[in-house]
């Protein structure tokens, strides 16, 4: 498995990914290739354009008056803009008509650009044309340390395609952040989850996603502890700050929810994560109900880099929200990381 299939999806629906145009659309919506959930396939549902996929398919390309074939393409623009890892091609179902070759660019487009300004900016090769086959999941790391707000798929000639993943780390506008009250938990900011005990039914990042949980399943939720311990999880925030306000909400967990919280903290500038003598307490063990949301006032106002979250003893959490300062040091290493990427 790819190291980069840990990093969050940039380019996925619910993180606010948009497919903005497509060359051709003819058998399949250009919109399918974000889906957040993995691609499905029912046999002989045939609808007046053929058999139905759960993906993007484009019509049979054909040879212009001067013998050119060209290429279909997409254009994403990422929910989250960031410095991207890796990207996944997936054909999953497309067997006889899935492209035999596809590569991705990228660029980097301020404010909020149009299909036709796009076609103006200046594109990145960050996966070169290579070869697909069909029903599969292609996997390609990048390797280029810039920040970037679209992709754009190609495929040659044409064909269908289920789903692009764009796996990245989060790189914010720090326009956005510095001199305001933010949560330092979202993972559109820049935060997410380095650690945790357990993660049998869903990934912890989850709680960091914008909006509510519409099931449990949208949430992070851990398998039923046997022991005496309990389950925690771990984040960065998106830069240094002092949490004023905690939320941790349940919605949706009614039989599954913690009993209690915890919130701890620590600067890993200047202390190891590794050594529990480090964390401070911001918030004491406290009880909680199901299906609700739990908003506390934290008296510690330590600045920190990281937090750990608590949850006694197992179960899970649809949203975690952390509400607070960036620090005048937290603001200049924002600042810093977004220009040497820009």
């Amino acid at each position: 498995m790819s190291d980069f299939l840990s990093l969050p999806d940039l380019a996925v629906r619910p993180l606010g990914g948009s497919v903005i145009a497509a060359s051709d659309e003819s058998f399949e919506a250009k919109e399918k290739l974000i889906n957040p959930w993995a691609p499905a396939f029912s046999p002989e549902t045939f609808g007046p354009k053929g058999q139905e996929y759960d993906g993007w398919e484009t019509a049979r390309r054909r040879p212009d008056e001067h013998g050119e074939l060209g290429h279909d393409w997409a254009i994403v623009r990422l929910g989250l803009p960031g410095v991207i890892r890796g990207v996944v091609i997936d054909t999953a179902w497309f067997k006889g008509n899935y492209p035999p070759h596809a590569s991705v660019e990228a660029c980097a487009a301020d404010g909020f650009p149009s299909p036709a300004d796009l076609a103006q900016a200046e594109w990145v090769e960050i996966v070169p044309k290579s070869p697909l086959k069909g029903d599969e999941a292609h996997h390609f790391d990048v390797s280029v340390e810039r920040r970037f707000t679209h992709v754009r798929l190609n495929m040659f000639p044409d064909g269908g395609i289920a789903r692009l993943r764009v796996h990245g780390e989060v790189v914010p506008d720090p326009a956005l952040l510095n001199g305001l009250t933010v949560d330092l938990a979202a993972l559109e900011n820049g935060a997410r989850v380095t650690s945790c005990s357990n993660m049998f039914y869903s990934s912890p990042d989850n709680m960091l996603f914008p909006g509510w949980a519409r099931n449990q399943a949208e949430g992070w939720e851990t398998a039923r502890r046997r022991d005496e311990g309990n389950d925690w999880a771990v984040i960065k925030l998106a830069a240094p700050g002092v949490i004023r306000l905690a939320e941790f909400d349940t919605i949706n967990l009614k039989f599954n929810s913690p009993a209690a919280v915890a919130l701890s903290g620590i600067d890993a500038r200047s202390a190891d994560l590794d050594d529990p003598a480090a964390w401070a307490e911001l918030l004491p063990r406290t009880q909680i109900q199901p299906d609700g949301r739990h908003r506390l006032r934290l008296e510690e106002a330590a600045e920190v880099t990281h937090v750990r979250v608590d949850i006694y003893p197992d179960g899970g959490l649809a949203r975690l929200r952390l509400f607070g300062d960036v620090t005048p040091a937290g603001e200049e290493s924002l600042t810093a990381r977004y220009e040497e990427l820009t």
